[in-house]
């Protein structure tokens, strides 16, 4: 996926969201993020994680990589929210684990790009479009002689269906999609 650009100014003094998550499973590892712009505009993107790692390193990779975006885009004010490390990145948690160390040193060389950043726990159900593009991205198995293309997602308010209706047909006091149920 793909994050789109935006103008300088519409981002100055309001703080942007990042919701990330990481998927490891049987199947493979993946990461999601979402940059969320302050007028509500989701950029998603997802990543396939080659390599063996444990939960905890997926969630370190996927919110590495949001906090990367956002100072590609030049956020300064930043709100990250995520589960299982967060807790490690307020410092409330101490992390032992060599490989979660380094993970967290990173975060904090990038922290310093920004203005003001601020973690926060985001419990899972409330945080789904960051889960299910990490669990895409760890279930897909990907052909690596293939470039992947952006996904684009949209919302649709109606059926298909409904949009090809010129007219509602009468017929036996039952609504048209009656017979289809």
């Amino acid at each position: 996926m793909y994050i789109a650009a935006t103008e300088n100014d519409s981002q100055e003094n309001h703080p942007w969201k990042l919701n990330f998550d990481g998927a490891s499973n049987a199947v493979g590892n993946g990461i999601g993020a979402v940059l969320v712009f302050p007028n509500g505009d989701h950029y998603p993107f997802t990543s396939k994680l080659d390599f063996d790692c444990t939960n905890n390193m997926a969630e370190y990779e996927a919110c590495i990589i949001g906090i990367r975006a956002a100072v590609k885009r030049k956020i300064k004010v930043l709100e990250v929210y995520g589960a299982l490390v967060i807790y490690q990145l307020k410092g409330e948690w101490e992390t032992r684990d060599p490989k979660l160390i380094n993970y967290g040193k990173i975060v904090l060389e990038l922290m310093e790009e920004f203005d003001d950043i601020t973690f926060c726990y985001l419990p899972q159900d409330e945080n789904q479009m960051a889960d299910a593009l990490a669990t895409l991205a760890s279930m897909i198995k990907v052909n690596k002689q293939e470039d992947m293309k952006p996904i684009h997602m949209s919302v649709y308010e109606a059926s298909a269906h409904c949009c090809n209706i010129d007219e509602e047909e009468e017929q036996d006091d039952h609504p048209w999609y009656h017979d289809i149920l």
